[in-house]
């Protein structure tokens, strides 16, 4: 018997659930696939939300034939195969080729697709978790409608459990079914499996709590370490510290432990944004993240879990610049721009005239430092808060100094 998923599939565009933001009544993908102009497509969007589904539709509207490859399962043979039995279906209204995970195959092999799709051999449906801006070729993506899907809503979930009980003749509450759409990740295949696994521990045809507390769901974080999951999670990490929210920082660090996250990964994360966006405002957070990092390599998970919380609510927590961040990119950027400027004599090797500041007040004497040819440009402009308000009026003091001397 076919999967309990496979059965309850949408038959018609009112079935689909979620993305309506592509399927309401003035839509214009709905109005092309109402008026039989669908072309080649690529659905990105995360598991089960409906990318296969959507793509069976097409082939309906469009009245063609429907055939799948995995770009994870299938090579070029296969492929060959399906464009001979594309050449052979062309007097019956032409083939709607599905691939699943298009992402998986590699420049040559998506470069293969190109010709078949310019000539209108095959109406290219490619599904794919990953930003296909990153993961599908230009080339390809430019003969495509880009479309991108959205995780089904826990109510979208329940609805599709609603279904699957009555498919399967029995009795759960909404708030039962709530309970494993919660545990579902917005995935409605993974939720009509949770039932499908569950339902023949029912008794009495009614699925009840502890039927449902026996099974011990857990929840699918969905963090795969080179997937699109895994940069949404890590980019919510760093702007929730940049945001200086330590609650929500962490949140997002549990589940990038949780999800297997290489817990040196998150350290490394953690260095660079003490550099980045914490810089000179708090002078001990670099020293604290990279003895972080340290201590990570030292002790080893579970742990290291206790040291990863530490540094990121202190990070979380800290005074914000990124002052010295954009110094740098702002100096690299003019030597770019200008060239190779002299040395100044007083300062090169050997000097000529340089003056020791160590043999001055305050360790301090007004010369020159910046190259003669050009006038002097401000890079580094320290904030007013935090440690850099320290830096900023001691600079203020010595270009005072530099102005009462002249």
């Amino acid at each position: 018997m076919e999967p309990l998923a496979t059965r309850l599939r949408p038959k018609t565009l009112d079935e689909v659930l979620g993305q309506q933001s592509i399927l309401h009544s003035n839509a214009p993908f709905r109005k092309a696939m109402e008026q039989k102009q669908i072309g080649s497509t690529i659905f990105w969007g995360p598991p089960g939300c409906g990318k296969t589904t959507l793509a069976r539709l097409m082939a309906e509207f469009c009245d063609r034939m429907f055939s799948q490859l995995s770009a994870v399962q299938d090579g070029m043979p296969a492929f060959k195969k399906k464009i001979k039995e594309a050449e052979d279906s062309r007097l019956l209204g032409g083939m709607l080729l599905f691939v699943d995970e298009i992402h998986r195959w590699n420049k040559s092999q998506q470069d293969a697709l190109l010709p078949h799709v310019e000539s209108g051999l095959i109406v290219l449906v490619g599904a794919t978790t990953e930003n296909p801006s990153f993961s599908v070729n230009p080339a390809l993506r430019s003969r495509c409608w880009v479309i991108q899907l959205e995780a089904l809503s826990d109510k979208d979930l329940r609805t599709a459990l609603r279904r699957g009980v009555n498919e399967l003749a029995i009795e759960a509450s909404d708030e039962i079914l709530l309970q494993i759409a919660a545990n579902s990740s917005g995935d409605a295949r993974r939720a009509l499996s949770i039932l499908e696994r569950i339902a023949p521990s029912v008794m009495d045809g009614v699925l009840t709590q502890e039927v449902l507390d026996a099974a011990e769901l857990t929840k699918d974080l969905l963090h795969d370490s080179k997937g699109d999951s895994h940069y949404s999670v890590v980019s919510a990490f760093i702007k929730s510290m940049r945001g200086s929210d330590p609650d929500s920082a962490l949140y997002w660090m549990a589940r990038m432990i949780e999800g297997g996250e290489d817990p040196m990964f998150i350290a490394r994360r953690m260095v660079i944004f003490a550099s980045e966006d914490i810089g000179n405002a708090d002078l001990r957070a670099l020293p604290l993240a990279v003895s972080a990092m340290q201590t990570i390599q030292l002790i080893g998970m579970p742990e290291a879990r206790i040291t990863l919380g530490q540094a990121c609510s202190y990070l979380a927590c800290a005074p914000k610049s990124n002052a010295a961040y954009s110094a740098i990119n702002a100096a690299l950027s003019f030597v770019r721009k200008d060239g190779a400027r002299s040395v100044p004599p007083n300062i090169a090797d050997p000097p000529k005239g340089y003056k020791y500041p160590h043999d001055y007040p305050y360790g301090f004497v007004d010369q020159n430092y910046w190259p003669e040819e050009i006038s002097k440009r401000q890079f580094y402009k320290p904030t007013s808060f935090g440690d850099e308000k320290v830096i900023q009026q001691r600079l203020k003091f010595w270009n005072n100094k530099k102005k009462s001397k002249s």
